[in-house]
């Protein structure tokens, strides 16, 4: 049996994931938008043999220009540029079903791949928020099971479009004057309830055949959605044992939905500031919070829990009476997690924001190297992760702490690997087999040999 190993994955957040880290001395308030910068994280990453690199996104401007940097390039723009800087990481980008149409993501997700040689992943999302809506022509958002009923039919007709070219479609018989083969590429002709979809696509089949699928929703639908299609899951808990109860439903959801549990890996986030000392590590964490404008995060958290403007007040605990889970339409399972962790330690709204200011509800963790180090060893060994997100809370000096002082042990401790060793599809990073083609039927078993009389 090959042995198990941790699966890194680095979320690449502008100045860092720290909502005050652009205010740091060390920080350029405009690398958001700058090629060279997420060039430099990539190359960090791809040293300490990273599987991939995530780029989120959303089709609105997020939160206001008060608070951090806001705006980002595009993220397949960006990871195309990002496949000619690297070799080895995989190259993760969030694009929605909501507000996309699945021919020309699937043509998007199809160049990247072949661009970079089989490294392209995508972060697939539902898109929550009124303000996204506006920007594409709708007054309110759609509701929660109609954007994942809408999910499923655009992944089932992108994956008929990177299956409509047979792998062997291209001939290039030169002699006979015959570049491919028509009967090797099948149409979509798809009609469903939110697309019609005729054609194949203009692309060829991919070096993975198609992209690694990532899922990031932990609320029912976006379990049960998970199970049928996701390759990994990034989530999002508190403790250890919330992580085990997830890690152990999606998987026995995986095997209910026919598939092999081992084929989804499941990535909790994990924001990490490392110091020589714990005493250090405490400090730079009490650095980032003196930064947070609390007038910014109290907006943000009344818009999460979907109360008027001027309902928290800062040194009080949430209100008994916030809206239950079942009227939000929005982030149902963030919603969640946020209310729970508050409620469970008695958090003030000034406390709470200050632990999502890190993370916005992922795992916040100040130690040194070893403290880190054995915090993943845990998850990892306890059927809580597969791997983690690893989402440093300053860029890129959180990223090179990690690399350069938690990735040896973890490696020393067999986790990790020591090096990439031959060119890998991201796929086969993950531990993935390459996906069959939809329309080619597999040959019929060769007949037994006939019985004969002697």
């Amino acid at each position: 049996m090959t042995e198990r190993r941790l699966h890194l994955n680095a979320f690449l957040m502008n100045t860092g994931h720290h909502e005050a880290s652009w205010r740091l001395p060390e920080s350029d308030p405009y690398a958001h938008v700058e090629l060279g910068h997420y060039v430099h994280l990539a190359r960090i990453a791809e040293r300490g043999t990273f599987d991939s690199l995530f780029l989120a996104d959303g089709p609105q401007l997020w939160g206001n220009l008060a608070q951090r940097p806001a705006g980002a390039l595009e993220p397949l723009t960006l990871l195309t540029a990002l496949a000619t800087a690297t070799e080895h990481i995989g190259l993760i980008a969030t694009a929605s079903t909501s507000y996309n149409s699945p021919y020309n993501l699937a043509r998007k997700f199809a160049s990247l791949d072949i661009i970079s040689g089989g490294r392209a992943g995508w972060n697939i999302v539902t898109t929550a928020g009124a303000e996204a809506a506006r920007n594409f022509g709708l007054d309110a958002e759609p509701a929660h099971a109609e954007r994942y009923a809408r999910a499923a039919e655009f992944l089932d007709v992108a994956l008929k479009l990177w299956d409509s070219w047979e792998d062997d479609a291209i001939v290039a018989d030169k002699a006979a004057g015959v570049w491919g083969d028509d009967t090797r590429v099948h149409p979509a002709r798809h009609k469903g309830r939110y697309f019609s979809v005729e054609g194949a696509l203009n692309v060829p089949r991919t070096p993975q055949g198609y992209p690694l699928l990532v899922q990031a929703g932990s609320s029912e639908d976006g379990k049960e959605f998970a199970a049928r299609y996701a390759e990994a899951v990034f989530t999002a808990q508190q403790t250890i044992e919330d992580a085990q109860a997830f890690y152990a439903d999606l998987k026995s959801r995986t095997a209910a939905a026919g598939r092999d549990p081992g084929h989804i890996k499941v990535l909790p986030g994990i924001v990490p500031v490392i110091g020589s000392t714990e005493t250090e590590a405490l400090a730079a964490e009490q650095v980032l919070e003196d930064h947070i404008v609390y007038a910014h995060g109290v907006g943000r958290l009344e818009a999460l829990l979907q109360l008027p403007p001027g309902s928290l007040e800062l040194d009080a605990e949430l209100p008994a009476d916030l809206p239950p889970e079942s009227v939000i339409e929005g982030a149902k399972s963030r919603y969640t997690l946020v209310v729970e962790l508050a409620r469970r330690e008695r958090l003030t709204v000034r406390q709470l924001i200050g632990r999502l200011g890190g993370g916005r509800g992922h795992l916040t963790f100040a130690g040194t190297p070893e403290q880190v180090a054995d915090a993943i060893e845990q998850w990892f060994t306890s059927g809580a992760a597969d791997g983690f997100n690893i989402m440093p809370a300053v860029l890129p000096s959180g990223l090179d702490a990690f690399v350069d002082h938690v990735v040896p042990l973890l490696r020393a401790r067999g986790l990790l690997r020591e090096e990439y060793g031959p060119r890998q599809t991201l796929r086969e990073r993950y531990g993935l087999p390459r996906p069959a083609n939809q329309y080619v039927t597999a040959p019929a078993p060769a007949p037994a040999p006939a019985l004969t009389r002697v």
